[in-house]
């Protein structure tokens, strides 16, 4: 009985952990179909309890499964990185160089809610000093 006890806590240990690598593996696949399958727009962003929503206005947001991510309005187009922590709950967004509104998403953002057409998530910039609501919706 005891040799049979020996292999079978490293076997148990290890089917845990090869099921729980395949339950993140497939939330990870999920997440990615939902995010790169459409366009996003701002439906709602506040900052230090201003709502500057207006700003975003006619922008549409194109996440790719490489990790870019491309804002456009009408002619413009900026191009950026985006990444996720499907553990941590978060999405980090970059848009070197940008300007206002881009540069407001510069920021990784603990995603508070979450469905397949909506994502409501906030930040805490600490350079800027603000703290951010942020809600996007698929087109």
């Amino acid at each position: 009985m005891k040799k049979v006890q020996s292999w079978l806590i490293p076997c148990l240990l290890l089917i845990g952990f090869s099921c729980k690598k395949y339950i993140q593996n497939q939330e990870q696949k999920q997440a990615l179909a939902i995010m790169t399958d459409g366009e996003w727009y701002v439906s709602g962003y506040e900052q230090n309890d201003s709502n500057i929503t207006a700003s975003f206005s006619g922008y549409l947001f194109k996440f790719d499964a490489n990790n870019t991510v491309t804002a456009t309005n009408g002619s413009l187009s900026a191009a950026g990185q985006w990444s996720d922590n499907i553990a941590a709950l978060t999405i980090t967004t970059d848009f070197p160089g940008a300007s206002t509104p881009l540069i407001n998403l510069n920021e990784t953002w603990k995603i508070t809610d979450s469905y397949t057409d909506s994502v409501a998530a906030t930040s805490i910039d600490t350079l800027r000093h603000t703290s951010n609501i942020l809600q996007l919706k698929k087109q």
